[in-house]
This record gives structure tokens, sequence and C-alpha cells, in this order.
């Protein structure tokens, strides 16, 4: 029997799990039609206070930039452009639905590669800041920045030392030739930006000295060079410790559907993970230093930026499908629920969503208490590959159609990064779910629907 590996979850969400709660699950399912996600605002509130009372308890000069591409959800850039937050964006699309969240143009960071003109237009009017990825974007920027008669505010990204081969930053040579290329009044050179694969915290802590020393070069230059940022990379703990190992010590290729492998797995447990990664690198000594980077970070004069997107989405949302369908097999079952595995995008990547979804059933007489009952999880589309979830999970209850599936813990990328309307089947909404009203007797929460389509 595969190894259990129940989600990490919160008081809200557990309240809508059992009764009476589990009434509006059932009941939005039958409003809304098919699967749909769910939202929990106050969630993503409290994980970015955590982030900035890392750089508050740490005496750093720190900004928090909520990463656009981590959901599409217009209510957390909302909830950003309330707080203060800045946010990345990475598109024109992004761009525009941040600014229509109230999140001022100065509060925007523009990243991602090879950025195109209307982009960089509408970044250069806003004054929002725009890292540079290549010498050839560094010229058009100039060069708009010239027609526009306004000077550029940019960030030059660094190609980490440690993974040489990535597509993204600038080398040495590279590095140099741009830093000449931003003296003139076309552009505001704001400093230094990297992001590095993987949440190793020694290596980012030393990324961001270097850029910190390179601060120092540019304002020889006569650049301002007042700013680093160190990108995302900031884990979230899906599942507890113990679980976590005994799956690994445990799993063999029989605990899934048609004995599928996978080559590795997001790491859904981290021992240090969200705003307690950050306070971590703060306070790591970077190679080579005597001082932690909080030092070095307050001794330079530099503000340290942070862009977040999965670890600020920390039990922020989840997924509902329903059950449509159950096919017997041997010894374990194959479920088919209203949705597709697009909504669970780990499956693109070639690896599985492996925290345990949580089984609601609808009412019926016939529900036994005997399990574990084994069954895998498959898509209502006609791809043999479509499958949700390939383990063949312990479920307490045997599933019948109509129960919901609840996926914990999906708004961080999960829920909408890869979704498709394969078959023409709806895009799952997503509903805002939000504390009853201070003057209701019912503890009941409130919904609606997110604006964004």
């Amino acid at each position: 029997m595969t190894t259990a590996l129940p989600p990490h979850t919160t008081e809200e969400l557990r309240a809508l799990l059992a009764p009476p709660g589990n009434a509006l699950l059932h009941e939005l399912r039958h409003g809304l039609g098919g699967p749909y996600h769910l939202l929990f605002p106050q969630r993503f509130d409290a994980n970015a206070a955590a982030f900035r009372q890392a750089f508050a308890e740490a005496g750093v000069d720190g900004r928090v930039y909520y990463a656009k591409k981590a959901n599409k959800a217009a209510v957390f850039a909302e909830r950003a452009a309330v707080g203060g937050l800045g946010v990345d964006v990475a598109s024109h699309g992004e761009l525009r639905e941040a600014l229509a969240a109230g999140v001022r143009g100065t509060d925007l960071i523009v990243t991602g590669p090879a950025k195109d003109d209307d982009l960089l237009r509408v970044a250069v009017l806003h004054g929002a800041l725009v890292a540079v990825d290549a010498l050839d974007e560094l010229d058009r920027v100039l060069a708009l920045a010239g027609r526009l008669g306004r000077a550029a505010k940019t960030l030059l990204r660094r190609l980490p030392p440690g993974q040489p081969h990535s597509r993204f930053g600038l080398d040495d040579g590279e590095m140099e030739l741009a830093l000449r290329r931003c003296r003139t009044e076309q552009v505001v050179m704001a400093g230094f930006s990297f992001h590095l694969n993987g949440y190793d915290i020694c290596e980012r802590a030393d990324l961001a000295a270097e850029l910190i020393r390179l601060c120092t070069r540019a304002r020889a230059l006569g650049l301002r060079a007042d700013q680093v940022s160190v990108g995302g990379g900031f884990a979230v703990d899906y599942v507890d410790a113990q679980d976590w190992r005994r799956f690994h010590e445990s799993t063999r290729p029989e605990h899934f559907h048609q004995r599928k492998a996978f080559s590795g797995y997001y790491p859904y447990h981290s021992p240090i993970a969200g705003a307690d990664a950050l306070a971590a690198l703060l306070s790591t000594n970077p190679a080579g230093e005597k001082s932690s980077l909080a030092d070095l970070v307050r001794a330079a004069g530099v503000t340290l930026l942070v862009e977040p997107g999965r670890a600020l989405l920390d039990q922020a949302g989840c997924t509902v499908m329903r059950v449509q369908g159950v096919k017997e097999r041997d010894a374990y079952d194959i479920l088919t629920v209203d949705g597709s595995s697009l909504s669970l995008s780990e499956q693109w990547f070639g690896s599985e969503f492996l925290p345990d979804p949580v089984l609601v059933p609808a009412d019926r007489a016939d529900r036994a208490d005997a399990g574990p009952y084994p069954a895998c999880v498959g898509a209502a589309t006609c791809l043999e590959s479509d499958m949700l979830t390939w383990r063949k999970l312990p479920f307490p209850v045997r599933p019948a159609i109509g129960d919901l599936l609840v996926y914990h813990n999906t708004a961080g990328y999960q829920m909408d990064s890869n979704e498709s309307p394969f078959h023409e089947l709806p895009l799952p909404p997503k509903v805002v779910i939000e504390p009853s009203a201070h003057d209701s007797a019912s503890p009941r929460p409130r919904w609606r629907l997110d604006r964004h389509p």
C-alpha cells in the first residue's frame, strides 16, 4: 500500500472540509457546474507580513515584490496594492492587470527575457523597474527612453556563475559593457538582479554578496546602483518531514498506475521555507565574508529586493474536483474527475503533485469506513497520459460518483500556469473565500468570484 502524504492545512480550510462547512463546497460545484479553485487572500496577507517582518528583524531595508506569474487571480494583485507590496510582471498582460488592480507603476518590476517593445514602452512610461537580461535589450531600452524623453529605471541581470549554461543574464564581459552603456541620461541604473534555480541558501547568499560588490563597482562609474534583487526561490513546506521520509523509503513502482516512474519531485517538505528562508539567507555569511549578508547589505547602503511567488501563496488556495466515474481494477480503483491535469501543473514538468487530496464525500447511505481504498485519479479527457495523480492514493472511504476531491495548497503555480480548455472544457473559475461579515450571526464564510476572466 502506498504511503499517505497528508498535506499541511489551515483552520479555515479544515472548516470547509467537514460538516457543516462542506455543504458549501458541494453547493459551489452545483452552481459552477465544474471544477473550481478556492482562494484565501488573508493567507497571502499573512505571508507578506512575515517576509516584511524578516527584513525588519534583520535591520535590512528590503522590498517584497509578488511574482504575479505564480497565479493569474486578480485578488492577489489587489491585496499587493492595498498592502503596499510591489509586483513582479513578465508580460504586457501581467503589467496591465497589475495596474488595473491598483498597483502603481513605480511599484512594478518587469522581468523575463527579450521583453517586447510594447511592454518596455509601458514600463518606461509608468516608471517601472526593468530587469535587463541582454545587451540588445539594453540597447532597445536606451533607444526607447530617448524617444520618450524620460530615463528608464533598470536593473542589470547577472548570469549566475554556478549556472553558466543558463539562458538568462549577463556574463562578466557583457556586464562590463552594460555598465559602460548605462553611463547616460537615458537610464537610471538602479542596481542588479539574478534568479537561481533551486533553494540553496548559501548559493543565493554568495551571489547576493557578489552583486553588492558590483554595486560598488558601478558607483565608481557614477551610477546609482543601490538595489539588489535576489529573485524568488523561497520554498514552500507542503507535508510533514516524517511523512516525506516514509514516502521516499517505502515507494515502489507498483504504487503507481501503470508502474509510472518519475525522475524527481519538488521538495514537498522543506525544513526552512517561506519567510524563514529569507531570515536564514540574511543571517548567512557569504563565502569569503566574515559578516552576514544582512551586515553587508546595511554597510553598502543597498535595498534588497525579493520576488517570491509560491511562498506568498502558501495555503492561499486549493483546487476542487468532482468524481464522475469509478472504474474497478483488481487491487485499486481509477477515479475520473471533471477536470484536467493541467490544473495541477507538475505533470507538465514530467513530475507529480504529491500531497494527498482530501475526499469530501457526498451524502450517501452506503458509505463505509473500512479503508484504506487505493485509487489513482485521471482526468476527463481522451488522453491516456492525462492523470492528475498516478500514485494509488490510500482513501479512508471508498470514493464514489458525486464525491469531491480537494487538492490543497495549489495557489502557487499549480492551479493555472498550464491550464487549458482542451475538449472545450471551461477553465475552472476562482472563488474568493472571505470571513463572515462582522455583523453576521453565521460562521459560514462569504464567497465571490475573482474578477479575472
